[in-house]
This record gives structure tokens, C-alpha cells and sequence, in this order.
């Protein structure tokens, strides 16, 4: 059985594949998913799992460069805000427009979609490398 937090096969699969550049996105309960990017859907119910914890656990195991937000994130200030702004293994920040976003979401290699219900809880993340 594996040593780290990341249970979920799917996911775990998905990280082990990624390549430097790739794009992975943690998207809320309302996220389009783009047609032909690969959803893994983590939903249960409302907020379950939500946005931070399941970032957490993708962090555990993913190396990232870089970060994506929708710009609307900071105008309605979600209470994930002050949590994910806590996080320092995010690599730079660039934010785009909500609709900038979900155009940028096509190039995703998945779209995680978690519980989440708080507006704009959506991060595109970039692969690193370890080396």
C-alpha cells in the first residue's frame, strides 16, 4: 500500500504521467469540463471534498512550477482564499479572467472535480520538475 496521503487511483495515476508544463486542474461542484479533457470526479455531496484538502493531497504528491486563478477569486474573497494564499509550494501565481480560465482548462491534462460550492475555487496548476 502506498506511503503517501493520495489514495485515489485515478489521481495518482494522472500525477505519475505528467510531464513538465502539463496542466492539472481542482475545480468546484460547477466547473464546466471542457469536452475531451479527462474528469475525475471526486464529488460526493456539497462541499465534500472540498477545494484545500483536496489541493493538499494533490500537493503531497505533485511537484508544481506554476498556478492559475480566475481573477474573481479575489473580488468574492471565498473563504478557501485565505487558506490556499497559506500555501507556499505553489510556485508563481497568474490570474486570468473566469472565462480566460475555462479556455485555458481545454489544455488540462484532467479536471479533478471536487465538492466543492464556494465561488470561483478553481486552480490550474503546472507541472515542475524534481530536477
Amino acid at each position: 500500500m502506498k506511503k503517501t496521503p493520495l489514495l485515489n487511483i485515478a489521481l495518482s495515476r494522472l500525477i505519475a504521467s505528467l510531464g513538465h508544463g502539463d496542466i492539472v486542474v481542482i475545480g468546484d461542484a460547477g466547473l464546466p469540463v471542457p469536452p475531451g479533457v479527462e474528469l475525475i470526479d471526486l464529488a460526493l455531496t456539497k462541499g465534500i471534498p472540498d477545494f484545500i484538502s483536496t489541493l493538499r493531497i494533490v500537493l503531497s504528491e505533485m511537484q508544481v512550477e506554476s498556478h492559475v486563478l480566475a481573477e474573481e477569486i479575489l473580488l468574492k474573497q471565498p473563504p478557501a482564499l485565505a487558506e490556499l494564499n497559506t500555501l507556499t509550494d505553489l510556485g508563481a501565481r497568474r490570474l486570468l479572467s473566469h472565462e480566460e480560465f475555462k479556455v485555458l482548462s481545454r489544455k488540462a491534462r484532467a479536471v479533478v472535480r471536487t465538492g466543492e460550492c464556494q465561488p470561483y475555487c478553481n486552480i490550474a496548476l503546472v507541472s515542475g520538475v524534481t530536477f
